[in-house]
């Protein structure tokens, strides 16, 4: 659940420091009060989009901090781990975002700096805002689907999964049955390239690492008679000069006196016969080294013709040996498509085909749980629309499947294969009795689609374990026992996770169980929003300006006063 929230600077607001509780929360206030401001710095601690004009006029930054307290096995934990931020399971999860009056944007979650992609991930699994503009999601017949594959749970989401998998193994074999077909004389000109370029680099025979190699070689023969010369006059300097001689008499010298002072002297005689040998041994190595040199122009020659090779080969295939060695593969397996070509296309035919027979399989698997879902939703909508004041409605989804006269048959029809499966789906509803089933678009008022929408939201908390809930005037469009039955609703929601509702009805606002009153204040030339708890007087007083509007009279503070005590006995009694 939302346990805090802290906003500084954002739009009238200049700091609210809110602290909320178990069950259902309503915010109220006037028209224009600032109430929607809650909702959209909700909305930015689950990843919404943030924007320099939520900034407060004269303000750096707006800052929004929320804290979160979730079950030890709730999803949320899972999804943080898999985005690498480090979170502990008995410890709060505490997101901040940070907007700029340049609109940058900055968001943590428990101090770590996350985008906000990654924010919008984990937001959707600890807040779900629900709107008046999302009515209309309603009557947008391709997200029919989606809902119902979310009421499926992990069953048919699992089954979607398996059959998307096979989809794209079976959409890329065809396009490569199909690109193979469509190769044909573009395929004939490219073997006859491919054999004379596998030919070329062949009969060159390239060795990795042989360009360096070469160019070492060329190096040395090139510098040859100076490299003679100075290693041949370092050789004389030590063995023919006096260098390794004076440094043998040196140490006889030391060896004839070394007994005479042990201690001082064997450390010195150790040192001068370590240079002698070291020196030695350097002269016979400048010796080997002097007489490998090699005096050769041809092989100077032979080398640059190889270099030319190779350059040339370079140009045309890589900039690398390794790279032109790596391209010969490349085209020897083209060549061999091309040359097997009817080979190639009869097996991608094959493998088409038995990949077709299975993604059918699953489509039709994914179809029998999403018509098995469906009558499960209806039967669970119509249900919660009789608490809504509904009772006499019809809800039912429409399966069908797409048609297509070149698709694979299921059940004697040719059907359609897309990502999602076969299936077509549709909400239908008939408000009346006798009237029949029409989709939602064509018939639901707009208070009927606020209770069908809250009626799958009440659902639908029991599936996805979001912990909060946020109604924006969900109750809009409604009055009387439609309201109250909404009010009601909302406070049995409320006892499998966290409610919050902006509402401006005296029957939603009652069955509360904290009840924030949002004001909007001038002081100077500045305007201010502030968030008040309201104590059970509070609660009675709001209530009377919401029964009586600008004027509270004794009548409607009794009224107010009993309506919170009838509420207080429904919510016990349900």
């Amino acid at each position: 659940m939302l346990t805090e929230l802290n906003i500084r600077n954002l739009a009238v607001i200049e700091e609210v420091q809110l602290s909320f509780e178990k069950g259902f929360q309503v915010l109220t206030g006037e028209t224009g009060a600032g109430k929607s401001i809650i909702i959209d710095a909700l909305g930015l601690v689950a990843g919404g989009r943030a924007s320099a004009d939520l900034v407060r006029y004269g303000s750096d930054k707006a800052e929004i901090e929320a804290m979160f307290d979730m079950d030890a096995d709730h999803p949320v934990w899972t999804a943080l781990e898999s985005l690498g931020v480090s979170s502990d399971a008995s410890e709060p999860i505490v997101i901040r975002r940070e907007i700029t009056s340049s609109g940058k944007s900055t968001s943590r979650i428990n101090g770590q700096l996350v985008n906000q992609t990654m924010l919008r991930e984990i937001g959707d699994w600890l807040v779900n805002i629900h709107g008046q503009h999302e009515h209309q999601s309603l009557l947008k017949i391709e997200q029919h689907i989606h809902w119902l594959d979310l009421y499926g749970g992990t069953e048919l989401q699992d089954a979607l999964t398996a059959y998307q998998i096979s989809y794209d193994r079976y959409s890329s074999l065809k396009k490569q049955w199909r690109e193979l077909l469509e190769s044909g004389k573009q395929a004939l000109q490219m073997q006859d390239l491919y054999r004379f370029q596998i030919e070329e680099i062949t009969a060159a025979a390239l060795k990795p690492g042989e360009m360096e190699a070469l160019q070492e070689e060329k190096r040395k023969l090139a510098n040859a008679e100076k490299l003679y010369s100075n290693i041949n006059e370092a050789y004389d300097s030590i063995q023919s000069g006096k260098g390794l001689q004076a440094v043998g008499r040196s140490m006889q010298k030391l060896q004839d006196i070394a007994s005479l002072d042990a201690p001082s002297l064997n450390p010195l005689l150790e040192q001068i016969q370590s240079a002698y040998y070291q020196l030695e041994d350097a002269a016979f190595q400048l010796r080997d080294y002097r007489d490998q040199i090699e005096f050769n122009p041809e092989r100077i020659n032979e080398i640059e013709s190889r270099l030319d090779v190779i350059a040339s080969l370079r140009r045309k295939y890589g900039d690398s040996i390794e790279d032109i060695l790596h391209y010969l593969e490349k085209i020897k397996q083209e060549l061999s498509l091309i040359e097997h070509k009817d080979e190639h296309i009869q097996k991608l035919a094959q493998e088409t085909e038995v990949e077709l027979a299975v993604l059918t399989g699953l489509g039709m698997q994914l179809s029998r749980l999403r018509r098995a879902a469906a009558d499960t939703l209806s039967s669970a909508i119509e249900k919660e629309l009789v608490d809504l004041q509904m009772e006499r409605t019809r809800f039912a989804v429409r399966l069908e499947s797409l048609e297509d006269h070149h698709g694979p048959m299921v059940e004697g029809r040719n059907v359609r294969l897309t990502r999602g499966g076969f299936d077509e789906v549709e909400f239908l509803i008939s408000a009346n009795p006798g009237e029949p089933l029409r989709g939602l678009s064509k018939i639901a008022s707009g208070g009927e689609l606020s209770r069908i929408m809250l009626a799958m939201k009440t659902i639908f908390a029991k599936v996805d374990r979001i912990p909060v809930l946020v109604f924006d005037e969900v109750d809009t469009g409604v009055s009387g026992r439609a309201a109250q039955a909404i009010a009601e609703k909302l406070s049995r929601l409320s006892r499998d996770c966290q409610v919050f509702s902006i509402t401006h009805l005296p029957q939603v606002a009652c069955m509360a169980d904290a009840h924030y009153l949002i004001q909007k204040t001038v002081s100077g030339e500045r305007t201010y929003t502030k968030v008040i708890h309201l104590d059970d007087n509070g609660r009675i007083e709001e209530l009377a300006r919401m029964l009586g509007g600008v004027e509270v009279t004794g009548t409607t503070l009794s009224h107010a006063k009993e309506m919170i005590t009838m509420a207080e006995t429904r919510k016990f009694a349900g």
